[in-house]
C-alpha cells in the first residue's frame, strides 16, 4: 500500500504549512513584486512519494466532465466523493486553518475564506490538444456574496517538462506583450491573485499525457486591488475570456460572449447555476 493511502487532510495540511513556512520570507518577496499579476510558486511541496501517489489516484479522463469550446479545452472533476478518498484529502487540505494562516501571511490579502462547495476548483486534466485562453476569473463565488482573490494550483504530473505546453501563462502586460509563464513541473504550487486585470491562460499541451493539477480557490469579502489593497468600490464580472493574441476572429466572439453574460448577470441577480462544484448527499 502506498504512503499516500489514508492521509488525512489534516496530516497533509501540517506538511504544507510547515514547507510554506520554510520559505515564507522569500514567497512574500515574490508574490509582493509589483508591475505584474502578483505570484509565487512553491517547488517540492510534499514528499515526491506522496505527490506520485495523489497522481496515480487521478481518475480518468472518461471520469471526468469534458468542457471543449473555443474558450477552453480541458477535463474537470468537482464530485470528489467519486474518486479515490486521497484526492478529497489533498484539496481540502489547502483549506485547513494552519495552511490558510501561512498563505495569508505570504499575500498579504486578508480575511481569505475556503470554498467547501469547490466552485470552479476540485480536479483540473489537460491532455494533448487542450488548452485554456487568457482570461479574467469570474469576480466573485457562486453565490455572488464573496470576492475571487487568489488562486492555488498543485502540479502533480511526474516529470513534465516545460515544452509539454500545459503552463500557467501570466499576462502581466495585458494580452499585447508576451505572457510570464509558469512550468507546471511536477510537485509545483503557485499562487496567484485574482483581480480585475489578472489575465491568466494555460498553454496548448503538446505532449502526448496528461497534466493533472489539484485546484482551490479563496474568497474574501472585500475586492483586491492589483497592488493587493482592499478597494473601497464594489464591482463584478462573469468570467470573462479572449482570444490569443492573433486570433482576432474568437477575440470578437469572446468579447461579445462576455458583454452578454455580464448584462445577464446584472439584471439576473440569483445564483448560477453551475454544475462545477461539489454538491454533498448533506448539502
Amino acid at each position: 500500500m502506498s504512503t499516500v493511502d489514508g492521509m488525512t487532510r489534516q496530516q497533509l495540511a501540517a506538511m504544507i504549512a510547515q514547507r510554506l513556512g520554510r520559505d515564507a520570507d522569500q514567497l512574500r518577496a515574490d508574490f509582493g513584486v509589483t508591475g505584474q499579476v502578483r505570484s509565487c510558486v512553491i517547488d517540492d511541496l510534499l514528499d515526491p512519494d506522496l505527490a506520485q501517489g495523489i497522481f496515480e489516484r487521478f481518475p480518468s479522463l472518461d471520469e471526468c466532465q469534458q468542457k471543449k469550446n473555443v474558450r477552453e479545452y480541458k477535463y474537470i472533476a468537482a464530485q470528489m466523493d467519486r474518486y479515490h478518498p486521497v484526492l478529497e484529502e489533498i484539496i481540502f487540505a489547502f483549506q485547513q486553518p494552519e495552511v490558510m494562516e501561512v498563505v495569508t501571511d505570504i499575500t498579504g490579502i486578508p480575511d481569505m475564506y475556503p470554498d467547501p462547495n469547490l466552485y470552479a476548483g476540485g480536479l483540473s486534466m489537460m491532455a494533448k490538444g487542450n488548452y485554456l485562453t487568457p482570461h479574467l476569473d469570474d469576480s466573485h463565488d457562486n453565490a455572488r456574496e464573496m470576492y475571487r482573490v487568489l488562486n492555488l494550483l498543485y502540479y502533480v504530473s511526474p516529470g513534465w517538462q516545460l515544452g509539454y505546453g500545459g503552463n500557467l501563462q501570466l499576462w502581466d502586460d495585458g494580452l499585447k506583450s508576451e505572457p510570464r509563464t509558469i512550468h507546471s513541473r511536477f510537485n509545483r504550487l503557485a499562487l496567484m491573485a485574482t483581480n480585475r486585470s489578472s489575465f491568466h491562460s494555460v498553454s496548448k499541451v503538446e505532449y502526448d499525457g496528461v497534466r493533472c493539477c489539484v485546484s482551490n480557490y479563496y474568497f474574501s469579502p472585500y475586492p483586491v486591488a492589483e497592488d493587493g489593497t482592499v478597494l473601497s468600490d464594489d464591482y463584478a464580472h462573469v468570467t470573462e475570456f479572449r482570444g490569443f493574441p492573433g486570433d482576432v476572429k474568437s477575440d470578437l466572439l469572446l468579447r461579445t460572449d462576455a458583454a452578454v453574460k455580464n448584462v445577464i448577470r446584472k439584471v439576473y441577480k440569483r445564483p448560477m447555476r453551475d454544475n462545477h462544484k461539489y454538491v454533498r448527499d448533506d448539502d
